[in-house]
Formats: structure tokens, sequence, C-alpha cells
């Protein structure tokens, strides 16, 4: 009996020692690496980034809630609300910041410090701040672009609505991407003859208003990867219905969404790419060394009953060769 106490004493002494030894409470805690994931909104694009992410990463042997912790948060389309969220990550010390979109990926970088922060859904990196250098970034920020493939969006808008001499572009002038998207929609639409003519909608309630100025003023709507008016591409997209003007996106899942075509990246699978990157740093790879990629992947989507409800038939050329037909 004088015995098992003893032993008790003697564990507790040696417990409560340790516990005052540096990084024993590291020890002790034995948590598995942060991987902290935030995104400036939630829409079916950015959804499936995060949920490509965790999938692949789970493939690679960095599971939720076993060899890592995975949390997400989303900024609510409030870029203040990101630059709490990613101080907030910062103080948490992950092994990892993971930031969807332009807007979190510059609340991130700016609070991360040394900690590494990879960036996906960004349309233009060195536009937005985030490296100088896409081959060799440097210090401890990489990521993803998911510059769109315009030309070809272009090429099918007008195989689709030949006679479109304007397009118009409700888009919000805050968001960094969305002004790289919009200037380079015009310099390509220029090329082509075409005109582009802009709408602004700094917040999601100002979108419906943004569309329903270019109602006259334009043959086709078109919407870029901009989150705040993907977030609220329903009044977008009633504007087309109820007045037969077209509506196409920049991004693939806004199809399934009631937009009539777009050609581009399976968010699903950006996420998945994203996830390589992470893994690599989570095995020890310099951030710095990995040169910034562009998302990889084109597929063709269309929804001919979108396009009916807005005054059009898709040709049965384009429906043959797309990826999916949204019925």
């Amino acid at each position: 009996m004088t015995g098992r106490i003893l032993g008790r004493l003697t564990a507790a002494v040696a417990l409560a020692f340790g516990s005052m030894l540096p990084g024993a409470g590291a020890v002790l805690a034995d948590d598995p690496p942060l991987v902290a994931v935030t995104a400036i909104v939630e829409h079916p694009s950015l959804d499936a980034v995060r949920d490509g992410l965790r999938e692949r990463l789970a493939e690679l042997g960095h599971v939720d809630g076993e060899t890592i912790s995975f949390t997400f948060e989303s900024a609510q389309g409030n870029p203040t609300i990101a630059a709490q969220i990613a101080r907030r990550f910062a103080g948490e010390a992950p092994a990892v910041i993971v930031a969807i979109s332009t807007p979190s990926a510059q609340a991130a970088a700016a609070a991360a410090g040394d900690i590494p922060v990879v960036f996906t859904a960004v349309t233009d990196p060195l536009a937005a701040g985030l490296v100088t250098d896409m081959a060799a970034p440097g210090g401890t920020v990489t990521g993803l672009s998911d510059m769109l493939p315009m030309d070809q969006q272009l090429d099918l808008i007008l195989e689709i609505a030949p006679e479109t001499a304007v397009i118009g572009v409700p888009h919000n002038p805050g968001e960094a991407n969305a002004v790289v998207l919009v200037e380079r929609l015009s310099a390509l639409a220029e090329a082509r003859g075409l005109a582009v003519e802009p709408a602004a909608a700094a917040r999601t309630a100002d979108v419906r208003n943004a569309a329903q100025s270019l109602v006259g003023e334009a043959d086709i709507l078109y919407v870029p990867t901009d989150n705040t008016v993907v977030s609220a591409l329903e009044s977008v997209l009633t504007v087309g219905r109820d007045n037969a003007l077209p509506v196409f996106t920049g991004d693939t899942d806004s199809v399934a969404r009631g937009s009539v075509a777009s050609l581009g990246f399976d968010y699903f699978q950006v996420g998945r790419q994203t996830a390589d990157v992470v893994a690599a740093i989570l095995d020890g790879a310099d951030p710095g060394g990995i040169p910034v990629t562009v998302a990889e992947g084109t597929d063709l989507v269309v929804n001919p009953a979108a396009a009916e409800a807005m005054g059009m038939a898709l040709p049965e050329a384009v429906i043959g060769r797309a990826t999916r037909v949204v019925e």
C-alpha cells in the first residue's frame, strides 16, 4: 500500500517538475499542426475549393482530427472581418494559413508574419501585391492563380450569341481581382471589336441595381469571378430572365445556378491542386521556393433551360462538346 502511494507521489512530482521545463506544455498537449482556412465569403465556387482542399489533404495523409487540425472561417463578404480572421489565425500560430480569394489572401499575408500562407482562387497575385515573382516568390507566401481563360470565354459568347456588340459587366470596383478582370476583358473585347460596359456594385445589395442599369445598354451580361456579384448572382439572373438578356459567368459553378454557359475551372479541382502545395509545406518545403502556378482545367458547362428562359437557344455544337450539361 505504502509503495503504491509513494509511486503516485513520485509520478506527481515528476509531472509537476516536467511541466516547468521549456516546451513541456507542447509535448504534453501533442496537438496536431493547424491548417487554418479562410474565404472572403461562402458561395459554391469558393466552397468547392475548400472541400477539394480538405479531400486531397486527407488523401495525402493529412487527415483532419488525426494528423492535422483543419479549421475554416468565412469573412461573410466583409474585408474588415477578413482582416480580423487573419489576425486571429496568426495568433493561433498555425502550420499554414490557406486563404481563398484575393481579399482574404491580402489580409492573411498582411497579418501572418513568418507563418506560411497559401493563397488560392486569386486572379492576379502580382497585381494583388501577394508576390513579386511568380516563378520564385520568396518569403512565406505562395499559391494558385485562377486567372480566367477569358479569350476562350469571349469566343464562346460570340459562338452562342454572335450578334453581341456590348458586354455588360456588373462588378465590385473595391475587389482587386474584379478590377483586373474587367481591364483584361476590355482589352480582349476591343481586339474583337466588342465594347465592355461596366456597372459598379460595391455591396451585394447593389448588385441587382447594377445589373438593371445595363438593360438596354448591353447585349449580354457577363459576371466575372467577383465574389460580391457571385454571392448575389440570383439578382443578376432575375434581371436576365425578366429582360431576355443572356447571362454568362466566369465560373462554371454558377451555370447550375442559372447562367447560360461558362468555360473555366472546376473549383473542386482547384482546391485539390491547392492541397498539393499545402501538403508540401506541411512536409517541410519552403513556401518561398514553391512557384505560383495557374490552376489547370477548362471545363465547358452549359444550361439550355437557362438560355431558353433568357430568350435564346444554345447551338447544338456547343451542347455536343460540353463537359457537363445542366438539366
